[in-house]
């Protein structure tokens, strides 16, 4: 990934249409970290775009529920970038019911495989 997770933060956040994967550096000051970060985060999202998958599964040692799904469904999910001021985020969204469940899926085992804390319910 071309950064520490001793030194930065990930969040994975349910929207109604989809959800967010944020990561960010702990210090606002390291910009090493900050920079790989979004680099890591716009390579991620034109591989999603594609519908590959596989850093997920290198990542997980396992294809994470949903992916499947969003590999399939690619042409109905938006992958969005957007840099932070300490790092960046990715905004997954489509209108397609079914890419929606998808996507929450694969979130989902993404905040339990890494611990985060963050809910498992919609926020927004």
């Amino acid at each position: 990934m071309g950064f520490s997770h001793q030194m930065t933060t990930h969040h994975f956040l349910l929207t109604n249409d989809g959800g967010i994967i944020e990561v960010e550096a702990d210090d606002p000051n390291d910009k090493a970290s900050r920079n790989a970060i979004r680099e890591h985060l716009e390579h991620i999202a034109a591989l999603f775009k594609q519908g590959d998958f596989d850093i997920p599964m290198f990542i997980h040692a396992q294809t994470p529920p949903g992916a499947s799904t969003m590999k399939r469904l690619k042409d109905e999910i938006t992958y969005e970038t957007q840099a932070t001021a300490k790092g960046a985020e990715v905004k997954i969204a489509s209108a397609n019911a079914e890419a929606v469940s998808a996507i929450h899926q694969f979130l989902k085992f993404q905040i339990k495989d890494h611990q985060t804390g963050d809910t498992t319910e919609v926020s927004y």
